[in-house]
Parts: structure tokens; C-alpha cells; sequence
């Protein structure tokens, strides 16, 4: 809420613009009744039929008027409702990019977030800023025009009209409580719905069709039983603001005439009384309970369900200059929670320009935690990862993005040309530097078959192979001006020749290299190699760690039975 409430602020000349064409909107409902009044008692029932119909006129004209408030509403509404929107889906994007989970799966939550609760926001701030600002500047006017027009039936009208809001205002929680169950249901319906999607061969391998479509269906029913309680809560209010806006009309009709036989009210002002109730206080009313009960509500529900579901973005960026582009790690510990064990212990490293290092160990043992470490998405639990002499979280950003590069597994390619997606983290390189990358890290037949720069590439590299589309990726970076490249597994799905040119490519290069390795072919490559099995790791090159480490040595023959020959096991 503070949030939301800080971008609409930040865009408070669009809400004062909005609140002065408002004022203009509500002319007509405060000075309606009145000329009405004024058309009968000083032109039709003085025998002016001309005044009267003058009196009309101004009517008209003044409806034209707040007409023409209303058309500068919708205009400006953009100006407020767009930015907001935005913001909100930028910090929930930040917070699942920041999210230290790794996730390696679609966030059908997030997803949810954005098409669901965010454009519930949306729709809803355009109209609280529509319907309910215009509803309560009419009522208002309204109100005040009719106290000033006709004081004697004042509290026939209020009294009517205050114990139907009272007696709403009491229902309220309730159906706040249960618009919140309509959007758990929807949100969770969709994680069942994008948990069977994405998982279509393992439900078809399994036969598990009918267990996929059982989990669905049961989302499905408790939304719809959901969806159907708030109609009936929905049901209930409108009764309630139904009698609120009708016991006035019936007080009236039935206490004006004697008023106006006793004359106490002139004919004028109860014909401006019922103008007033029916053109504007009544009307307003329901709209602004219908308001209140389904769009203010769905905003309310919304923001709450955004605050409890929604990732944190990371915290304040820092602000930094390193003073070079070398790491020092310094007794680095990390775990994944206080209680676990951790996965690295005591690491203590420091890598400079032309340094090559690999990371092997078993698998699941925390490689890629190095990754993260590394380019200061997760901050260690004891010691410090510098860059430069200061830590590598509170580099600035604008720095640390283009100093630091990591290439994941997971191979991100966007909808575009091919030089678009070679381009995106370094926009302003010549087509010379595009095709040259390419060539480094051997995508050259690959950017010639597809037809060249310009050649299209689909939603997430449609068409392309695993392969294909992390020659892409790896291109991508090779054109950066990054002097610290970490590859995770990055080349998992190449064939161990293209492997090694790409790691020659970037070693070449003279900047720091870090490889998570995917095959043990990339530690006879690096200069220094980091053994992790989950105690504290070991450092050194392949011949020392050959001769000192157990476990380099078995994993050494697990990939290569012939390298027992080469270099003799130690005992364990």
C-alpha cells in the first residue's frame, strides 16, 4: 500500500489535474436543482414561461460544461493509471530476479501477479479515479445544493441514506474476506493449471493424465464456489443500497405536500428536491456502494494479496567505484539457511586478469553457489567477496553489469533479430564486432545458415537447438566489454570440441574466467582448479590436486579410465 500509494504521489500533478476537471464535472449536479427550482417558481409558475425556459437553458449549458470536465477526466487518466501500473510490475519483476532461490522452472505465481493482481490494480485505480471520484464530488454537490435549496427536507433525505451506508460499511469486511478467497482460488488454479503445462511429457510418460486433470478440476471448483459466495454477499448489498436510495425518494413524496400547502416549501424547491435525488443522490449512491463493494474492494484484496505473495526486490544498490577487476575472496562462508550445512567453508581466493579457473565437485554440492557469490547475487554468510577492493554487492550497478557477466545453463533468447539478441547487453556494437563474436565462440555456420544478422529468431529461440541457442548466448557476452566472465555450465549442451573453443575464446580474452564445469575436460584447460565436496574446498592446478585430493582423482577416473595411467591415485 505505501508503495502504491508513493508512485500515485509521484504523480501528483495528474491527480490535482484530475481533481480540477472533477470540480468542473460537479457544476451541473450542485446548481441542477436549483435552476430547475428556479425555472418553476420564477418563470413557469409566475407566468414567465420565458424565464423558465431560460432557466432550462443555463441547465443545459452547465450540463454541457461538466460534460466537457468529464471528457478531460478520461483524457488525463492515463497520465496517473500507466506509470503506476508499470512501477508495480517492475518490482515484481525485480523481486523474482532477485530472488536468491534460483528458480529453474516458469513462476506460474509470478505470472499470476502480473496478469492477475496487477491489472486488477490497474482497472481498479482507473476506477476509484473515475467512477468513485465522480461519484462523491456529484454526491456532495448534490447534497449541498439540496440543503440550500430545500433545508425543511434535509434530514428526510441524510438520515435514509446514512443508516443504508452504515449498515454497507458493516458488510464490507466480510466481503472483503471473501473477495480474497475468489483471488486465492484464481491464483492457485493457475499454479495447478502451469504446473500440468509445463510438465506435459512427464504427465504423459506417467499416464497421469487423470491425476493432472483431478488437481485441476479441484482448483477449479473452489474458485467456482468462491465466485459464487461473492455474488450472493454482492446480492446482499445491493438490497441494502437499493432501500438506501429509495426510502428517500418515498419520504419526500410523501412529506412535501403538505410542506408546500403549509408554505413552508415553495413548489420550485420540491420539484428541485426530487431533481436532486433522482438525476444525482440516488444514482450516485448506487454507483458509488457498486463502486466501493467491487472496485475499491478488488483494489484493496489486490495490494494486500501483492504485499503478502509478491518477491522482494534485493535492497539498496550500492554505489561504488572498484579500483580494478580483481576478486579476493576472504574466508567465504555460505550456507543455504542458518542450519544447514554449508556448502562453502573457509574459501579464501584471489583471481586477477588472466586467470582461469574451474569449479568441479559431485553433483548438487553447491558449484553454481560460486556463480552467485561471484556476481554478488547472494551475499556470503561470514568473510567477503571483493572486486576491486570493495564488496562486490555495493559496486554500483551501472558497473557491476558491465564488468561482471554470468552465462547460465538455462539459455535466455528473445523474440527479434538475430543482432538484437547478439546486441542486448552491448547496444552500441558495429555489426564488424557482432560477426566477429560470433566467430570467436564458433557460431559462424550457425549465423550463416540462419540468413545473418537480420535472419528472425523466435519466442525463446523457437527453431534452435540447445546447442544453437547457447552458441547465441555465449556470443552475446564475448562482445561485452565484461572483464569477468563466469560460465555456468553454459556449454552443457555443446560437444566437447565446440566446449573447448568457446572457453579458449573467452580465456583469450585476459580477463577473469570462471567456469562451473559440466565436463572434467574444463579443469585441464584452466590454470587453477577449485575442488568443492562440501567441506572446505581445495585449490591448485591439476597436478597438484592430481597428487593431494581423492576426490579430484575419482572423478578424474570416473571421466577418463585411461588417465590411471597417466597420473597415479592416492590412497585413501
Amino acid at each position: 500500500m505505501r508503495f502504491y500509494l508513493s508512485t500515485l504521489a509521484g504523480h501528483r500533478r495528474g491527480v490535482l489535474a484530475l481533481l480540477a476537471w472533477s470540480t468542473l464535472e460537479g457544476v451541473p449536479a450542485f446548481f441542477g436543482g436549483k435552476l430547475v427550482g428556479s425555472a418553476v417558481d420564477r418563470g413557469f409558475a409566475a407566468g414567465k414561461p420565458l424565464a423558465g425556459v431560460l432557466w432550462l437553458l443555463a441547465f443545459a449549458t452547465l450540463a454541457v460544461v461538466g460534460a466537457l470536465g468529464q471528457r478531460q477526466v478520461f483524457a488525463r487518466l492515463g497520465d496517473v493509471v500507466e506509470p503506476m501500473r508499470d512501477a508495480l510490475v517492475r518490482r515484481i519483476v525485480e523481486g523474482v530476479l532477485s530472488d536468491p532461490a534460483h528458480r529453474r522452472t516458469p513462476d506460474a505465481s509470478a505470472v499470476a501477479m502480473i496478469t492477475r493482481h496487477v491489472e486488477v490494480v490497474r482497472d481498479a485505480t482507473a476506477g476509484v479515479l473515475v467512477q468513485a471520484r465522480a461519484l462523491l464530488v456529484t454526491t456532495l454537490a448534490a447534497l449541498v445544493g439540496l440543503a440550500t435549496t430545500a433545508t425543511a427536507l434535509v434530514w428526510l433525505v441524510v438520515l435514509p441514506i446514512v443508516a443504508a451506508l452504515v449498515l454497507f460499511g458493516l458488510m464490507l469486511p466480510s466481503l472483503a474476506r471473501r473477495q480474497r478467497e475468489v483471488v486465492v482460488a484464481d491464483e492457485r488454479t493457475a499454479e495447478a493449471a502451469g504446473a500440468v503445462l509445463t510438465g506435459l511429457r512427464d504427465v504423459a510418460a506417467c499416464d497421469a493424465a487423470a491425476e493432472a486433470y483431478r488437481d485441476i478440476a479441484e482448483q477449479v471448483d473452489r474458485q467456482a464456489k468462491a465466485a459464487v459466495t461473492v455474488a450472493w454477499a454482492n446480492s446482499l448489498r445491493a438490497a441494502v443500497i437499493a432501500v438506501g436510495g429509495f426510502a428517500p425518494i418515498a419520504l419526500l413524496v410523501a412529506f412535501a405536500p403538505p410542506l408546500v400547502a403549509s408554505g413552508e416549501l415553495t413548489k420550485g424547491a420540491a420539484l428541485a428536491a426530487v431533481v436532486y435525488l433522482t438525476t444525482s443522490v440516488n444514482p450516485a449512491l448506487h454507483g458509488l456502494a457498486r463502486t466501493t463493494s467491487t472496485v475499491v474492494m478488488r483494489l484493496m484484496v489486490a495490494l494486500k494479496r501483492l504485499q503478502e505473495t509478491a518477491p522482494r526486490p534485493a535492497g539498496e544498490s550500492g554505489d561504488e567505484t572498484p579500483a580494478n577487476s580483481v576478486f579476493v575472496l576472504q574466508d567465504v562462508t555460505f550456507g543455504w539457511s542458518p542450519g544447514a550445512v554449508p556448502v562453502l567453508r573457509n574459501l579464501s581466493l584471489a583471481l586477477g586478469p588472466g586467470d582461469h579457473l574451474a569449479v568441479v565437485g559431485p553433483s548438487g554440492i553447491g558449484k553454481s553457489t560460486m556463480a552467485g557469490l561471484l556476481t554478488g547475487l547472494m551475499p556470503p554468510d561470514a568473510g567477503s567477496v571483493l572486486f576491486g577492493g570493495v564488496p562486490v554487492d555495493r559496486v554500483a550497478p551501472s558497473i557491476r553489469h558491465h564488468a561482471i557477466a554470468l552465462i547460465p545453463q538455462e539459455t535466455y533468447l528473445f523474440t527479434g533479430t538475430v543482432r538484437e539478441n547478439l546486441s542486448l547487453l552491448a547496444p552500441w556494437v558495429s555489426d564488424h564486432d557482432l560477426v566477429e563474436a560470433v566467430d570467436k565462440v564458433g557460431a559462424k555456420q550457425l549465423l550463416d545458415s540462419l540468413g545473418g544478422l537480420d535472419a528472425p529468431i523466435g519466442h525463446a529461440g523457437e527453431g534452435l537447438s540447445a546447442g544453437e541457442a547457447q552458441l547465441l548466448a555465449l556470443a552475446r557476452v564475448y562482445v561485452t566489454s565484461a572483464t569477468v566472465v563466469v560460465l555456468d555450465e553454459a556449454t552443457s549442451h555443446l560437444d566437447p570440441a565446440a566446449e573447448a573453443r568457446v572457453e579458449r575464446a573467452f580465456a583469450q580474452r585476459q580477463g577473469v574466467l570462471v567456469v562451473i564445469a559440466h565436463r572434467l575436460s574444463s579443469a585441464l584447460r584452466a590454470n587453477r582448479v577449485l575442488v568443492m565436496d562440501g567441506g572446505t574446498p581445495l585449490l591448485g592446478t591439476h597436478e597438484q590436486l592430481i597428487r593431494t585430493s581423492p576426490l579430484y582423482g575419482r572423478l578424474m577416473l570416473a571421466w577418463d579410465p585411461t588417465h590411471r595411467e597417466e597420473t597415479p591415485l592416492p590412497k585413501r
